[in-house]
């Protein structure tokens, strides 16, 4: 009986626009959709409440639906965690102040798992949360809540974010050197400053990603030009594929995609390589710390990953006395050997006696056109999936 009610339920929710504000029909499915949950046992009320936050997802001030208090205060006074926390996600896409406060209590308390401070923070950004803003400054002094601090100034404007990311950025990582970049890119009035930065040798040219230079280039235009230099033009047929997937891949689209679905597409194309939520390959970059949201970032490293291959990350093509060519990532080397991560072994140990040629690629050991073996919806799929904030189960 459950299954009756739980699939078109789904569908509608999965349905919904981001952005846009809730029509009469959707507010009604919402509220069927709590008494579903009302009577449901405790898994298939958590697969309901999941699915009312993936159909909501991006949207603030949500009227609340008829019969969510009583149903709130249920569930978080029950004993199941995870319940308790899919409720206050969504009390606060409702609007519901205390939820919303709790939210922040979360964020700042450094007793509370980091993962529910980090799920915290960034849905209160989400929410354009003022109060949030303004304990972003005392979150970056905590390493565990620096990258979302980070990347929470790009989601609400913040006079102090540029001189308060740039005194810092010396001390920060390189996944946390690239948010600030990346922040600092997400603004006009921000861009300003990063441009000094890179004028003012703060940051160097090195430093700025090729997705982040081209949004820079299109920010600023010739000033970004002066200091930069010219920005690489892709091909005409990358530049093709890249306006191809763009059409194809619009909020509406996305937002009615299947992250599960995406999972699992994932693991036939990607995981050989990159570890997503401590999961995959080790070869190429770990994504979970990485710009996952942008769209640009994904499909340039997808449609073109030549064009700007990190320098960890370069392709090094080896030729054995032997006649063998392998092609890996340099992981390790001393005196004597040299250890390469393959897509076959992630420790190739080679002798350098046994090397008669060895050469830095300026290609990457991802494949061209990853997106033109799959079928669209494949591709939409995936896309949700890589622009999820914690992980979700496999599609069966």
């Amino acid at each position: 009986m459950m299954k009756s009610i739980l699939r078109p339920q789904f569908l509608i929710l999965i349905g919904l626009f981001i952005g846009g504000p809730l029509k009469a029909d959707e507010t009604k499915s919402l509220s069927l959709i709590v008494a579903a949950a009302g009577s449901a046992n405790a898994p298939a009320q958590k697969q309901l409440l999941k699915g009312m936050l993936a159909g909501l997802a991006g949207r603030r001030n949500v009227p609340q639906p008829e019969g969510w208090a009583e149903l709130a205060t249920e569930l978080q006074e029950s004993a199941d965690r995870e319940a308790a926390d899919l409720t206050q996600q969504l009390s606060r896409i409702f609007g519901d102040q205390k939820a919303i406060a709790q939210a922040l209590v979360t964020a700042l308390d450094q007793s509370a798992e980091p993962a529910r401070r980090q799920a915290a923070l960034r849905q209160l950004m989400q929410q354009q949360s003022e109060e949030a803003s303004d304990s972003l400054e005392e979150l970056l002094q905590q390493p565990v809540m620096r990258l979302a601090a980070i990347r929470g100034y790009s989601a609400v404007e913040n006079p102090m974010a540029p001189t308060l990311l740039l005194e810092q950025y010396p001390k920060f990582n390189d996944t946390e050197k690239k948010a600030v970049v990346e922040t600092l890119a997400s603004r006009r009035r921000y861009a300003e400053f990063l441009l000094n930065a890179l004028r003012e040798k703060q940051i160097r040219k090195e430093e700025i990603p090729s997705h982040v230079a081209r949004s820079l280039n299109d920010i600023l235009g010739q000033n970004f030009v002066d200091v930069y230099g010219q920005i690489r033009q892709l091909a005409a047929d990358r530049q093709k594929r890249m306006a191809h997937y763009r059409e194809l891949l619009t909020p509406a689209a996305i937002s009615k995609a299947s992250p599960e679905r995406g999972r699992k597409v994932f693991q036939k194309t990607c995981a050989n390589c990159h570890t997503l939520y401590g999961a995959g390959g080790k070869i190429g970059p770990d994504l979970t710390g990485s710009n996952r949201a942008n769209l640009d970032y994904i499909l340039l490293n997808s449609v073109d990953p030549s064009y700007d291959v990190p320098e960890g990350y370069r392709m090094l093509q080896v030729v054995t006395v032997q006649g063998q060519i392998i092609n890996g990532i340099l992981a390790e080397e001393d005196g004597s050997r040299i250890v390469l991560k393959t897509v076959e072994d992630p420790k190739r140990i080679i002798p350098k006696t046994d090397i008669e040629v060895r050469k830095v690629s300026d290609k990457s050991m991802m494949p061209d056109g990853q997106f033109d073996a799959l079928k669209p919806q494949q591709v939409i799929d995936l896309i949700r999936y890589l622009r999820t904030t914690s992980q979700v189960k496999v599609a069966p």
